[in-house]
């Protein structure tokens, strides 16, 4: 028997290597596979763990190699959310100790604050900006940590896109949609929002995402709140929203919803409606 016909298992069922392309594709479609890094797969009923993801790495970054990059970020605990449109990370490593690091997992891999600085230089705008923060929200990197390391990379009046991530970065966003709509506020030139905003009613204290609660129009604050798909779309999901802005209007509050297609679309909506609420003219177009 050849060695590309020898049996392979998943799950029971047998396959050989000739098979691997379409069976790959066949157990994916019916839900019993996902992907956990680029081109390595498990078993769904497997938990995402800081295990699993360093034994995912091991499979395909050399013994000697330092991770970095979007992987390292990803072994030190970040969601592929926040680090890019994909739904999987690319493995990424380098040979070169340029940076300080750290063993994860029996994995060598840069530190979380020079990781942060890395990929505030590489990522796109919003992504920098949303993995920075996830750094920060986690605890995994410091805001001391990050300002330090910001500063042996950029002067202290460098205005290019990985400073301003770094400068702009914030512990206190909660998912990257509030991090994408931040960038949209600032971008725009309303300047920094406050985030987790706490709001006292009579029967109950509210949480807005991000808002201006220092810039009243007319005995009234501005708040905005990004609304995710999944915890935002089902009719009793929107009802609750409802009822929860009608009542923050009450105690004085405009709440703007947001979501995601508002934050990647290409019509100003958003800047147009937080300007108009604030009498300010934003600046456009959007630079990202």
């Amino acid at each position: 028997m050849f060695e590309y016909d020898m049996p392979y298992y998943f799950a029971g069922i047998p396959f050989t290597a000739r098979q691997v392309p379409r069976k790959l594709g066949w157990l994916l479609a019916r839900g019993e596979i996902r992907e956990v890094i680029r081109g390595v797969y498990v078993d769904v009923r497997v938990t995402d763990t800081p295990e699993l993801r360093a034994d995912a790495l091991r499979l395909v970054v050399p013994p000697d190699a330092i991770v970095r990059g979007q992987a390292a970020a990803w072994l030190h605990g970040i969601d592929s959310t926040a680090l890019g449109p994909e739904t999987t990370v690319r493995p990424q490593w380098t040979f070169e100790e340029t940076s300080p690091t750290v063993v994860v997992q029996g994995l060598k891999v840069i530190s979380p604050a020079a990781t942060a600085v890395e990929l505030a230089k590489h990522l796109k705008q919003p992504f920098a900006l949303s993995a920075v923060d996830a750094l920060l929200h986690s605890k995994t990197v410091s805001a001391t940590e990050l300002k330090t390391a910001s500063a042996a990379y950029f002067p202290e009046d460098d205005c290019s896109k990985a400073a301003r991530v770094c400068r702009y970065a914030d512990h206190r966003a909660a998912s990257p949609g509030e991090s994408w709509l931040r960038l949209r506020l600032l971008d725009a030139g309303f300047g920094r929002p406050d985030l987790q905003i706490r709001v006292d009613g009579p029967n109950r204290v509210y949480r807005l995402d991000l808002g201006y609660p220092d810039r009243p129009i007319d005995g009234r604050r501005l708040g905005l709140e990004y609304d995710s798909d999944e915890w935002h779309s089902s009719a009793r999901q929107q009802v609750r929203d409802e009822t929860r802005r009608t009542e923050l209007a009450d105690l004085g509050w405009h709440i703007i919803p947001v979501r995601r297609t508002d934050l990647w679309g290409s019509y100003p909506a958003l800047e147009l409606a937080v300007g108009s609420f604030l009498c300010q003219e934003p600046r456009l177009p959007r630079r990202w």
